[in-house]
């Protein structure tokens, strides 16, 4: 069934996608339930060449949950999830939700003392980790100094087949913690002991809190972003819907995007369960390991971050494998160069389509089609059920005619209850409609365009502000990649006497390439214009990126802040 007429974007959406289709807003285990049941023979994770069955993994999963029970875990208690991309990172995810826990995740690469404000502002009082010192060692400090007072601990060397595991445990010793014999640790294999018949616990999946994301968001302190049932399993329907050429039961994904990260969390994971396809688990990223296992395992789906697929277009010893399994690609959590987009494409004959979500919507709002027109520079259409608005700058409530550049804001079955113990800040980025919806302000600036693809242009807090002028980042950021030589870029406000802020671009260049200044800036002439042009250039060998690969404008300024304090 086609979008109905009266959105902007119904005579573009593909034929085969239905925006009305009915959403499930049922627990979101019910996926898990109903991959044992129609795939249970069929392998749901390759982790290292260890294979686990959907009917493998349902019994494990209904063993963890008998766990917690028996632990003390009730509804609506909060567990962190401290862990890298392994089996036990799903087992326990299904487990947590099926006691009618909540998921609170964490970034492992976190520094104490962030662990500590996440853990004490979501009152997590277990946590589950592996046996490394870069895990394990980290949250023993919190055991007596927060709410924290349970840790589950998994052995990396059960997570390995049984040789590799048994070679791990000898030749790896030094980088495996020493668990301590104490009552606050509980090995992952005692919790599982028991007969795997956890007491039913009655879901609201349009109430209950299934996962805790914490997010900046729009106001820039960090919060929980509070998804329900309803919004997990809405969203990873959604996601499903725009994707309708995979074949349920026999597609094989890419996992090395981590888990507790959103994006992974629903376009990954959720995904590959709600489709019994096979999860092809890499506990990071890495080059020549990613570029191998998809030689050998051959993935048919593969979401990843742009910077990731820049990387494997530029690997050298790309003609020593077979890339040509993939099928179907999407983007996100930063802006896809269409060249990086071309070059994926034609090394592997896959599609790559760029989305576009936030930790508020579970993630995904937008993709482009995977079988209609792909837009460059733009996020594509809103998926099934999703209402995009653009409102003023000025009062964020009036909604703005196609064409126009405003704030985009999100309605939809995906968005978020709220942010978790933080009233005021959900209040600043929800509102709530007469008509009994919510409009959720996303803090990014876009506009629809004639044919209702959205197009954004920045986020707000990164618009740059010179001598009264509005820069947006991305868009100096799109004319700079544009020459050939440039591999990577980000490009920012910096302090500036004069006008406020001026605009200054760092540069990673492709390998084998020169550029300078003012070559960069003759090219640039008649791409940008005067008040756009970065007034400083800093070439680089390497940019700073988050864990999920994407490129950090944070952690760029953070570096120009502190050479700036030297300096003064």
């Amino acid at each position: 069934m086609p979008a109905p007429q009266h959105l902007p974007w119904a005579k573009k959406y593909p034929a085969s996608v239905d925006w009305s289709a009915p959403l499930p807003d049922g627990p979101l285990t019910d996926i898990l339930d109903r991959a044992a049941r129609d795939f249970a023979a069929n392998p749901a994770i390759d982790f290292m060449g260890s294979i686990t069955t959907y009917k493998e993994l349902a019994s494990q999963v209904a063993h963890a949950a008998k766990g917690l029970q028996r632990m003390g875990v009730k509804k609506g208690d909060r567990v962190g999830m401290f862990l890298p991309n392994t089996p036990t990172y799903v087992i326990l995810y299904f487990a947590v939700l099926r006691v009618g826990g909540i998921v609170v995740n964490f970034n492992p690469l976190y520094a104490e003392r962030e662990i500590e404000k996440q853990i004490k502002d979501s009152g997590c009082t277990i946590m589950a980790t592996v046996d490394l010192p870069q895990c394990l060692g980290k949250l023993q400090s919190m055991l007596g100094t927060t709410c924290l007072h349970k840790i589950i601990v998994t052995r990396i060397e059960d997570l390995l087949p049984p040789v590799t595991g048994f070679l791990y445990s000898i030749f790896k010793r030094k980088d495996i913690a020493r668990v301590p014999d104490e009552a606050a640790f509980v090995m992952f294999d005692v919790l599982m002991d028991n007969d795997g018949k956890p007491h039913e616990v009655a879901i609201d999946p349009h109430q209950d809190v299934a996962v805790l994301q914490y997010t900046g968001g729009t106001t820039g302190v960090p919060k929980g972003a509070m998804l329900t049932h309803a919004n997990l399993i809405a969203n990873v329907k959604q996601s499903q819907l725009i994707f309708a050429g995979v074949a349920w039961g026999q597609e094989r994904m890419l996992g090395v995007l981590p888990f507790f990260h959103v994006f992974a969390m629903t376009a990954v994971m959720n995904f590959a369960v709600l489709i019994g396809g096979c999860i092809i688990m890499l506990p990071r990223f890495d080059l020549k390991q990613t570029v191998k296992t998809i030689h050998q395992k051959k993935p048919t789906l593969f979401p990843a971050v742009p910077t990731i697929y820049t990387a494997i277009n530029h690997y050298k010893n790309l003609g020593r494998y077979n890339l040509r399994s993939i099928k179907y690609c999407i983007s996100g959590g930063a802006p896809l160069p269409l060249e990086v987009k071309h070059d994926f494409e034609k090394l592997t004959g896959c599609i790559v389509v760029e989305g576009y979500g936030l930790s508020e919507t579970s993630p995904v709002t937008h993709c482009n089609p995977v079988d209609g027109e792909n837009k460059a520079g733009s996020i594509g259409l809103p998926l099934p059920q999703t209402t995009v608005e653009i409102v003023s700058l000025d009062d964020h409530q009036t909604i703005l005619p196609q064409g126009e550049t405003g704030e985009v804001c999100i309605r939809g079955p995906q968005v978020m209850k709220g942010y978790w113990r933080h009233a005021e800040e959900t209040t600043q980025v929800m509102d709530h409609l007469p008509d009994g919806g919510v409009r959720l302000h996303t803090g990014d600036v876009g506009y629809l365009d004639p044919d209702g693809y959205t197009f954004i242009v920045d986020r707000i807090k990164d618009m740059i502000m010179a001598g009264g002028f509005k820069i947006y980042p991305r868009n100096v950021e799109e004319a700079i990649y544009q020459n050939h030589a440039v591999e990577e870029c980000v490009v920012a406000g910096i302090p500036d006497a004069y006008r406020g802020q001026t605009v200054k671009a760092w540069i990673k260049l492709r390998e084998g390439h020169a550029l300078s200044n003012d070559a960069l800036r003759d090219f640039l002439k008649d791409k940008l214009s005067p008040i756009e042009m970065p007034k400083q250039i800093e070439f680089r060998d390497s940019l700073p990126k988050t864990l999920i690969g994407k490129l950090s404008r944070k952690l760029m300024l953070e570096d120009e802040a502190a050479k700036a304090a030297a300096k003064a």
